[in-house]
């Protein structure tokens, strides 16, 4: 019986170690195989940057045709060839092909240096010293629609890099993006919009953008998509920028309905969409107050001015405070002191508003009302943020008394 144990003993003992070496086996020839594979890849790249250097045009394009399909990813493979043909010489070559006379030449380039520049930002860098701007503003001056849009998402994405943003503000590529935000396809309008967005983060870029005259195209944008979308954020967020200049003020208030489009986002916006909102209001009530006061009133900004005072970030709701207190009939208070101070100073805004909109009964009424609305939501997330510190904290009965009798007094 023992023997018989001990023979099925050594039995599994063989088919455990036969299995761990079939495991290394197939571990090695997937170790070759790899190593194989980035042989392959890394003689490939040099063959393809070799024509890319010395061939002829057809070949040229042929090679940048492969080097857009080897970096179009996100993988990292992808990743690591964009990395090697940028230290290996790619990109000079590349952009000189944007000044071609073949059309195939300047798109395959176009696309194969977009890749380039994705996710990679010393590429980025590495391309606008390689002087891609030019040839790009230029591209965006043709009238072949998929080339100007080809060369916009190109200075997009080269304006995410904060080193280049200043570089591309100055180049004439500005007016072009404000142009295509009226004659672009569905796509190229978004692209001109986030580069837009992207350049006038530089306060000196923003000036080329108003001049432009991009605020009108931007209101009419605002018009026209949802207000929680992603396209309503970086509009209303480009629109805060160019309120800091009375020009762009004036555009918004001429514009039909352009008010009606920021308030609406005010009040449907994305968290952050709100945010912008409420800053480009008070960036224009407080430019001159007695100029836009009434018209940002007549709108009906009030009911979500007082929701964001309880529901929006730090930043939202200190402006909806600030706002709110522009917007009453006596002249601004300076606040200070406890929260029951900033409560009291609420309610008073609520009433003067209230009662400069409506008749001094109903006005009465609104405020009440409004107030009402506003408390609950007050009330509903303390008691969240109580909830919150309580699964936090486990405070002892003799402190949680202490509490109580402070609460209390």
């Amino acid at each position: 019986m023992k023997k018989q144990q001990r023979n099925s003993s050594i039995s599994s003992e063989d088919m455990v170690f036969e299995q761990v070496k079939l495991e290394l086996r197939d571990a090695h020839a997937q170790a070759i195989e790899g190593l194989e594979r980035e042989s392959y890849t890394k003689s490939r790249m040099q063959e393809i940057l070799f024509s890319l250097l010395h061939g002829t045009e057809a070949t040229r394009i042929q090679a940048a045709h492969q080097i857009r399909n080897l970096t179009k990813s996100s993988s990292k493979a992808s990743s690591k060839c964009r990395v090697y043909f940028a230290a290996a010489g790619a990109i000079t070559p590349l952009v000189s092909m944007l000044e071609s006379s073949s059309r195939d030449a300047k798109e395959t380039a176009l696309l194969a240096i977009l890749n380039l520049a994705v996710q990679n930002e010393k590429n980025k860098e590495m391309i606008v010293k390689a002087g891609a701007i030019q040839p790009l503003v230029e591209l965006m001056q043709r009238d072949d629609m998929n080339l100007r849009e080809s060369a916009a998402a190109v200075i997009l994405t080269l304006s995410a890099s904060a080193s280049n943003k200043s570089v591309i503000g100055a180049s004439g590529a500005t007016p072009l993006l404000v142009q295509m935000l009226t004659s672009g396809s569905l796509q190229g309008k978004v692209d001109a919009l986030m580069a837009l967005y992207n350049i006038a983060t530089v306060h000196e870029n923003r000036i080329p953008v108003l001049a432009a005259g991009a605020c009108t195209p931007l209101i009419r944008l605002l018009k026209d998509c949802k207000k929680s979308s992603k396209v309503a954020e970086k509009v209303i967020a480009l629109l805060e920028f160019l309120m800091g200049f009375e020009e762009g003020r004036c555009s918004v208030t001429k514009e039909d309905g352009g008010l009606l489009a920021i308030v609406e986002v005010l009040e449907e916006g994305s968290f952050q969409g709100r945010e912008h909102a409420v800053g480009a209001l008070l960036t224009m009530c407080q430019s001159d107050r007695g100029k836009y006061r009434n018209f940002i009133l007549e709108e009906g900004v009030i009911p979500g001015l007082l929701e964001l005072t309880v529901q929006g970030s730090i930043r939202a709701q200190e402006n909806a405070r600030k706002l709110l207190d522009l917007l009453r009939d006596s002249p601004p208070q300076h606040r200070s002191g406890p929260p029951a101070a900033a409560s009291n100073m609420l309610r008073s805004i609520a009433y003067d508003i209230a009662a400069h909109v409506d008749s001094a009964e109903s006005g009465t009424v609104n405020a009440r009302k409004m107030l009402t609305e506003m408390v609950q939501l007050s009330m509903e997330q303390s008691m969240r943020h109580l909830q919150q510190r309580a699964h936090v904290y486990s405070p002892s009965l003799s402190s949680a008394a202490s509490t109580a009798k402070v609460f209390t007094k």
